[in-house]
């Protein structure tokens, strides 16, 4: 069956593809910024952290992303709390939070045994996004980006130099918070669609990508948005087409993107970096 036909008449891909392309385009307009300010693998810490809230939600008999939006940002904010009021390196921080997280988790499971999917928790699968879970990802999706734009100036500036960015009154440490709650957040999202293993993916990879084809940061979240929306929907057709997973088709699509503009890309591909460089003109010897 072709693919367009069977979206028109399934509503689960419908939800699916709409589900996909937000989380695409999301991840990959949040990872644009993670990726510069070196929060690369806070998404992997806190997808693994989320586990609590999502053993606490089916125990409840509710959709998994309250309680993993609850037990995510937990986890973000004891992170930060941890960096900026003990000695503790931010990578000590992470891997104490998102573990402990984790174990909870596990205990929780172990004591309130529900009706979970493991292999869903883990790798996703936006094929089962249900009506009330699709737009609550549009409306988080929305919020996201529109404090994305109202603050865009100032995670900017305190990105490339958070010293400037001191120096001219802004408040650095709650713009840090206000990024790393903006990643959480979005990671929850991603979760329904490529799961806890995966979700680092989705955020690196379209934004690494858009970071070998621009330099100005405006354009790579633009572009990494798009590039992480246009792999959701190849990815997602690839998986209906040969009956595969969909969060780790749409994750292969993105390494091999990843993989091209590596070699290809204009000005920092692996070719362009083998070419000589160009002599001046009229610097020919005499």
């Amino acid at each position: 069956m072709h693919f367009l036909t069977a979206v028109a008449d399934y509503p689960f891909l419908q939800r699916a593809l709409v589900t996909a392309i937000v989380v695409g385009a999301l991840c990959g307009a949040i990872g644009a910024l993670t990726i510069l300010r070196g929060l690369a693998l806070m998404g992997d810490a806190v997808s693994h952290a989320v586990l609590p809230g999502v053993a606490a939600s089916f125990a409840l008999g509710v959709g998994f992303l309250p309680g993993a939006l609850v037990a995510g940002l937990l986890s973000a904010l004891g992170i930060g709390y941890i960096q900026q009021h003990s000695r503790i390196k931010p990578d000590a921080a992470i891997g104490i939070v998102f573990t402990a997280m984790f174990a909870i988790g596990i205990v929780l499971m172990t004591l309130y045994p529900a009706d979970m999917d493991l292999t869903t928790i883990l790798f996703g699968n936006v094929l089962a996004v249900r009506p009330a879970e699709m737009w609550a990802t549009i409306g988080l999706a929305a919020a996201v980006l529109a404090v994305l734009a109202a603050l865009f100036k100032e995670l900017q500036v305190s990105i490339f130099d958070p010293v400037m960015a001191a120096a001219y009154g802004l408040p650095v440490a709650r713009i840090h918070r206000v990024l790393m709650l903006l990643l959480t957040v979005v990671t929850v999202i991603a979760l329904q669609t490529v799961g806890v293993v995966l979700v680092v993916a989705m955020l690196i990879t379209p934004a690494a990508t858009a970071h070998l084809l621009t330099d100005r940061l405006g354009r790579m979240v633009l572009l990494a948005a798009a590039i992480g929306a246009a792999e959701a929907v190849v990815g997602l057709y690839l998986s209906f087409r040969f009956d595969l997973p969909s969060g780790a088709v749409i994750v292969l699509v993105g390494a091999v993107v990843f993989a091209a503009v590596l070699v290809v890309a204009p000005r920092h591909g692996l070719l362009a970096r083998r070419r000589p460089a160009r002599l001046p003109v009229g610097s020919g010897s005499a």
